[in-house]
């Protein structure tokens, strides 16, 4: 009993500081190395059986095809310049107002949201955006934290908007028609939210003026192919979100198609590709997935079940409110993906299927819009800046997620039915 105690609190210990570690790296490390670093320690101390750490890890095997697929679509998409294009547009048809073009850019931000993940909007759109934006002159600010809420806000329009909603549902997430049924409408309330806050926090700075002489940026053939195949991939993946086929094996798969027929045209792309990908993020989500299996042996599995069943005794507008916001701030403390891996166990394992395990689906993916540590699209999102040379610090986008998040996580409760 003595050392189970120990080992208990062991568990807990190693888990905890990885994810803490792996949301302020110490010392510049990526995060990758403390989810993994954690996970490693975890086996080699005894405290999880290697068996045990595999299947961990052999469990996310749809979400790791995901992540590869989509993180290979957006960097042909990138390395195509389409999204820069689909910026430069957004410029042109903005009518010299910045205001406008705020208005624009935050539409293609729900469309690359919506149809190739979060991360592609974090990572790829908002070096595209502050090119465009220096380009046209005007302030980048507003702009690139638009690319970054909508990147959360924008995450569940679709089943295939955020890797997080595959971790939660897993192999049960809902066909797309079930899926649109549910969450449409909450989307809507999440995305007009949040535009609404953002306009209002970035009325001083939207007052410049847009010169009529912008250069056009052209797409080349192999842009034009890549911005073809990025809607037929699209498309096929929203059709095997329709038919209820997991995500995995199509988005990879979609994503290898397109890789081989952009480098039939331009070999020098595919190595391109694959050089600007950001591996890591595979490993980091692989060690997540053994920290959190640590951590339900831990006990945590147990108490998120407890919490299930105490908000069984509420009525069930009060226990979507209470779901989704406890988890919206809990991604803030923890970030959403280990979050997101808890409350998934824990709804499969309490057989939650209807309005609170919507809420918490929600409450996941939109409340990182409240810090920078929140999910790992603003991380993503961050990292982009500092390449730029960009810094926009935490407290700044802390202002505008303490209103715009509870916002437009109250409109998407809203209009939450089922």
């Amino acid at each position: 009993m003595f050392a189970s105690h120990w080992s208990l609190i062991g568990i807990w210990a190693i888990s905890l500081a990885s994810i803490l570690c792996m949301l302020i790296r110490p010392r510049g490390v990526p995060e990758a190395w403390w989810s993994c670093s954690g996970a490693a320690l975890l086996v080699v101390t005894g405290l999880m059986p290697v068996t045990a750490a595999w299947n961990a890890m052999a469990a996310g095997l749809n979400v790791y095809l995901f992540l590869s697929g989509m993180m290979v679509l957006a960097e042909i998409a990138r390395a195509e310049q389409v999204f820069e294009w689909a910026a430069g547009v957004a410029a042109k048809h903005a009518g010299g107002s910045s205001r406008r073009l705020f208005l624009l850019v935050y539409i293609v931000g729900i469309a690359v949201t919506a149809l190739l993940s979060n991360d592609a909007t974090a990572v790829v759109l908002t070096p595209a955006v502050l090119t465009v934006a220096r380009r046209a002159r005007v302030n980048p600010r507003p702009h690139l934290l638009s690319c970054a809420l909508i990147a959360n806000a924008a995450s569940f329009v679709l089943p295939i908007s955020n890797p997080a909603n595959l971790v939660i549902f897993g192999l049960q997430i809902p066909p797309l028609r079930q899926w649109l049924g549910i969450f449409l409408l909450p989307s809507l309330g999440s995305i007009v939210a949040t535009y609404l806050c953002l306009r209002w926090h970035s009325r001083k700075d939207l007052g410049d003026t847009i010169p009529g002489d912008l250069e056009d940026t052209q797409l080349t053939s192999e842009g034009k192919l890549a911005l073809v195949g990025l809607l037929l991939a699209a498309t096929a993946l929203i059709a095997s979100s329709a038919l209820g086929v997991a995500l995995g094996v199509p988005t990879c798969a979609v994503a290898l198609l397109l890789l081989t027929a952009v480098g039939v045209r331009n070999r020098a792309t595919v190595p391109t590709v694959i050089r600007g990908v950001s591996w890591s993020v595979l490993p980091l989500v692989a060690g997540l997935f053994v920290v959190v299996e640590a951590l339900y042996s831990a006990g945590l599995l147990g108490l998120g079940i407890a919490g299930f069943r105490s908000l069984a005794q509420l009525p069930a507008g009060t226990a979507k409110i209470v779901a989704a916001f406890s988890v919206a701030l809990s991604s803030n403390c923890m970030n959403n993906l280990p979050v997101g891996l808890v409350m998934g166990a824990a709804i499969r394992a309490a057989h939650e299927s209807r309005l609170v395990a919507h809420a918490i689906l929600i409450g996941v993916d939109l409340g990182p819009n409240l810090s920078v540590t929140g999910s790992l699209a603003t991380i993503l999102w961050l990292i982009a800046l500092r390449r730029e040379k960009i810094e926009i610090s935490a407290w700044e986008f802390f202002k505008l997620g303490f209103y715009a998040m509870p916002a437009a996580l109250t409109a998407s409760l809203f209009l939450l039915w089922n």
